[in-house]
């Protein structure tokens, strides 16, 4: 018997040798994109989000309002600062006639050092009578500027119409809209036209995507409110489908960068929502987004509406409660973006690269932690870093797509599990954001229910354990993404 333990302890002695001293490179690589994160939801009642960030070191904010009465815009020098920055009301409907019903949809643009509002409208004896219109101001700041009404976007197909936005691209700008046309069949589809100037389309325009898949047409049959995003040698355009209740989601269509955007054959569609409700988060109806980026301009912020709640009384347009949210958006390695999961209320997740392994990231796989590279199904390798279970200045890692489920060590195996309220679990789920014990700029963590153990890869699972290595510095490195 003795001679067995004693095998038994030359074995673990190998194993921990093993552990602490295979060597990995060491690429100390800081990620180009770092961590950002916000608290939601940043406006409560605002749906049809838009963010225009300008020269002026000012992010401009409108949206939606309930009422469908007028257009409001706030500033701030920061995305979260949006959040409680005063709103002013630039732009109320008309009291008759045209523009007088229906204000929906603003969104602010900074063309030829002008401001223009582009925005929905009906007319105050025939709501539904939906068309596109352009606000105009020339001031330095148009929250304080007085604006000019350039009227009504002339299209060739006078029907209901809605949620213009606009872009350039290599030098030309366009006019993307949703539009019904009987021709084609119910519902809205996305038409694409070349402009003149911000108010008036050239040449005539074309059809670029009709509502075709089953999740575009669940209650309304709808492709409505474009937003385009051009990165990786592409040119995304986003858009929402289906009726404006937990159904409503995003679609996303691709086109070549040097691609004829004009020709409809240009662009390709995902054939499945890039981003819709989840249930275990309990966000419903994502959609009508628009882009923005970073303070710092290294990442790509999606700005969107949705609702904390499933089941809606009555007619969903008269529902008040969209409320305008934030997310990072990540990119797969194939250069298209990855939008994830709408996330919980609260402090939005990051992901955490390995120093050594700068494209591999902290995931969990059948609920044990791991790294890997190319995580496709984001939301496996977001946390949210919240404040830790057991107090005492230490911070909890909880999952993104499951919350309620934190990394916690077993038997010093890093897994997801689920908090079930005991002291154990609080101090096993806990740990001290360390600088990281290989980059300062980085993060550590070590275990406060094993003060000494840090988590760590080996094998691409995680460990706690003691780190007294170069490499096991190395492994115990994360970056903040």
């Amino acid at each position: 018997m003795r001679h067995l333990a004693r095998r038994v302890l030359v074995a673990a002695a190998a194993v921990l040798a093993v552990l602490t001293t295979v060597t990995t490179p060491a690429q100390a690589a800081a990620p180009a994109s770092p961590a950002v994160t916000f608290t939601n939801p940043i406006a409560e009642q605002r749906a049809d989000p838009h963010i225009f960030k300008h020269t002026d070191g000012f992010y401009y904010f409108t949206a939606t309002v309930p009422a469908y009465d007028r257009i409001v815009m706030r500033r701030a020098t920061t995305l979260q600062g949006l959040a409680t920055a005063p709103e002013t009301t630039i732009w109320t409907k008309h009291a008759t006639g045209e523009m007088g019903a229906h204000i929906w949809a603003p969104e602010i643009h900074f063309i030829d050092g002008k401001w223009y509002i582009y925005f929905t409208a009906g007319w105050s004896n025939d709501i539904w009578r939906i068309r596109p219109y352009v606000l105009e101001t020339s001031a330095a700041n148009p929250i304080t500027g007085t604006w000019t009404e350039k009227g009504r976007i002339s299209l060739p197909l006078d029907t209901f119409s809605l949620d213009a936005t606009t872009f350039t691209h290599n030098g030309t700008r366009y006019l993307s809209w949703a539009q019904h046309d009987p021709a084609v069949g119910n519902g809205t589809n996305l038409y694409l036209a070349k402009m003149s100037n911000p108010w008036t389309i050239s040449g005539s325009p074309v059809m670029i995507s009709r509502p075709e898949y089953a999740w575009e047409k669940v209650n309304a049959t709808v492709n409505e409110g474009p937003a385009v995003l051009e990165k990786n040698g592409k040119v995304f355009m986003t858009y929402s489908a289906s009726a404006t209740n937990a159904n409503y989601c995003l679609g996303l269509l691709t086109a070549d960068a040097t691609a004829d955007l004009m020709n409809p054959a240009s662009w390709s569609k995902t054939p499945t929502p890039v981003f819709k409700s989840n249930d275990k988060t309990g966000q419903y109806g994502p959609g009508h987004n628009s882009f923005t980026v970073s303070e710092d301009g290294k990442s790509d912020i999606l700005v969107y509406h949705d609702r904390n709640y499933k089941d809606i009384v009555g007619d969903a347009l008269k529902d008040p409660n969209r409320r305008t949210r934030y997310q990072k958006i990540y990119w797969n390695a194939d250069g298209t973006p990855n939008f994830g999961i709408p996330v919980a209320d609260g402090v939005t997740p990051v992901r955490f690269s390995s120093y050594n392994y700068p494209d591999r990231f902290i995931r969990h796989w059948e609920f044990r932690a791991r790294t890997e590279a190319n995580v496709t199904n984001l939301a496996d390798s977001q946390f949210r870093v919240v404040p830790g279970l057991a107090g005492n200045g230490t911070v909890s890692l909880e999952s993104a797509n499951f919350p309620g489920y934190y990394l916690r060590p077993k038997f010093n195996e890093v897994w997801v599990e689920k908090d079930d309220g005991t002291t154990l679990f609080d101090n096993d789920a806990s740990f001290h954001e360390r600088a990281g014990l290989a980059d300062p700029a980085a993060v550590s963590y070590e275990s406060f229910n094993f003060p000494g153990r840090y988590i760590r890869h080996y094998n691409n699972l995680l460990y706690t354990q003691p780190v007294t290595t170069t490499v096991g510095r190395q492994d115990a490195t994360f970056y903040k993404e």
